[in-house]
């Protein structure tokens, strides 16, 4: 019985430590370390609904929905296709996001703030034109407010379905406001702070939104392309489901996916690679969640 035990463990340390470099980066266990054992203030108390959602295991169903929901924004997709390197450098990508959300949910004040100005300066220098002619920049808020509001709502929507344990609805409704004060400081404006006003956020930008050949691209990218072996695919196409079924039917079918997964194998697949996932990754919880 032991020796199973021991065998146990080593293969979730194994499973653990592939899933969180693969998506934190190789210095992935030195950020960790400094992000939640260096001592300080941070912006949001433990066990607060913004920690449980981003230490949650659904944040990988989460990212796919968000960067899918994000996509039909034909500026805010110009200049992640133009900038962003997700087709050269995805893992890249990745493990960039992943920090950011690391730093301003769970890390010391002045970290959190370091990471948001230097996000800041970074979208700065991001801008150009989409292949309509129409200028987009980074930097501009109602650009950034798109982008959270895809995040947030995709987190949420995600947390809400694979989530453990699940957020009330006045839980929820703090989530978002806790959300909008990281939006907020990098720049957005008209920041939702309650799932009713998330909602409406998104029906405001429902007539700029459509599936640009760089949307297009996107999805194919992230559905059939994912820079994955063969077997680390077999992991990934449940998540991939679940993101796909947790999108608003219109989104889907703009995108071209309304066929591509169903509503049984979506929420199966979502929940079997979630609890997966949480199992592997028990030991690098983050405290406070």
């Amino acid at each position: 019985m032991a020796t199973t035990e021991r065998r146990v463990s080593r293969l979730r340390k194994r499973a653990g430590d592939v899933i969180f470099l693969k998506v934190a980066g190789p210095n992935g266990y030195e950020t960790h370390e400094r992000v939640h054992h260096t001592p300080g203030p941070r912006w949001f108390e433990p066990l607060s609904p913004i920690r449980r959602v981003h230490g949650d295991s659904s944040m990988y169903v989460g990212g796919i929905r968000a960067l899918l929901l994000q996509s039909l924004h034909p500026l805010a997709m110009a200049g992640v296709a133009g900038h962003s390197g997700y087709r050269g450098d995805p893992w890249g990508r990745l493990n960039r996001t992943a920090t950011f959300l690391a730093y301003t949910t769970f890390g010391m004040e002045d970290d959190a703030q370091a990471t948001v100005d230097r996000i800041r300066a970074i979208h700065e220098r991001v801008r150009g034109k989409a292949a309509d002619g129409r200028p987009y920049r980074a930097s501009d808020p109602h650009l950034l407010t798109w982008v959270h509001i895809a995040e947030a709502d995709s987190f949420l929507a995600a947390h809400r379905r694979y989530g453990a344990p699940r957020l009330t609805d006045a839980e929820a409704d703090e989530y978002v406001a806790q959300t909008a004060r990281v939006a907020r400081a990098l720049g957005a404006e008209r920041v939702p702070e309650t799932v009713a006003e998330l909602d409406a956020a998104i029906a405001r930008y429902r007539p700029e939104l459509e599936a640009s050949p760089e949307a297009l691209d996107a999805a194919q990218f992230l559905l059939r392309e994912p820079p994955l072996s063969r077997g680390a695919r077999l992991g990934y196409a449940p998540l991939a489901w679940a993101a796909v079924a947790l999108l608003p039917d219109w989104a889907r079918a703009d995108l071209g996916l309304d066929r591509w997964s169903t509503r049984t194998f979506g929420p199966l697949g979502g929940a079997v690679a979630t609890r997966a996932i949480r199992w592997g990754m028990r030991g690098l919880r983050p405290k406070g969640v």
